[in-house]
């Protein structure tokens, strides 16, 4: 293992809200980021911030969900330190009854496809780094449901299994493999991709609650994850505002 290599770190969805702070973080750690995500303007913005307050960054423009893409991004990296697998995100809040299937459908690609084609792509470096770390960023959402939520919940169900399986597939690989899920988080845009920006709607997912989850909270608790010692593996780590006790109770201050 090299130092250079195990302190290459890629983020995917690292264009805004837990993915734009989890860069932030670990690029203050030592790190040096790969920024991925879809939208060009924003991980090139967040590389130069970072590059000008003398951090290490470099942006890439990637769909997770084009494999071909994934792969293509991967021959950058004969070794790596750190995926990050953020890139997710909930769309609607419809009984099964009447839920949009095309929604379901793209749910999946992302939160479960996504992480798939990322980790099958990026696990040969992180191997050969001698000490590597994958990350699942899941949610609650996939540890238990709620009414309205089920193609998410399927989704992140999903990525729970998938980052719990693959722990037990390589255990004796000098990789180690996080699941961070995160409860009620408080971001520019996660309610509002989810509500196809109805500001209404979104506003009332935290109407009430008086300090949901930030990014930078979850962001902390991703680099707090990897920073153990190599030996220490945080299997999962669930995180809520303290005014969230599960997924359907919520303490809404009148």
């Amino acid at each position: 293992m090299t130092s250079t290599a195990s302190r290459i770190a890629v983020v995917t969805g690292a264009s805004s809200g837990i993915g734009a702070a989890t860069a932030r973080q670990l690029a203050a750690a030592g790190h040096r980021v790969v920024l991925t995500a879809r939208r060009k303007d924003r991980i090139e913005a967040l590389a130069a911030e970072l590059t000008a307050a003398g951090h290490s960054a470099t942006a890439y423009a990637l769909d997770v969900t084009d494999r071909a893409a994934v792969d293509e991004f991967a021959t950058a990296f004969p070794t790596l330190g750190l995926l990050v697998n953020n890139a997710g995100g909930a769309l609607g809040l419809d009984p099964v009854a009447t839920g949009d299937p095309e929604d379901w459908r793209r749910m999946y690609e992302t939160n479960v496809l996504g992480t798939l084609h990322m980790t099958q792509a990026m696990l040969p470096a992180l191997t050969a780094s001698g000490d590597g770390t994958v990350v699942v960023v899941s949610s609650t959402a996939g540890h238990g449901t709620y009414e309205g939520g089920a193609g998410y919940a399927a989704a992140k169900h999903g990525a729970h299994v998938l980052a719990e399986t693959l722990r037990l597939e390589i255990v004796g690989t000098p990789v180690r493999v996080i699941e961070v899920a995160p409860g009620m988080v408080k971001t520019d845009e996660f309610a509002l991709t989810r509500f196809a920006g109805d500001e209404t709607k979104a506003a009332k997912v935290y109407e009430g609650v008086a300090e949901p989850l930030t990014a930078e909270d979850v962001a902390e608790t991703i680099t707090w994850a990897v920073t153990r010692p190599s030996h220490v593996n945080i299997d999962l780590l669930v995180v809520r505002p303290r005014a969230q006790a599960s997924n359907t109770k919520v303490h809404r201050e009148r």
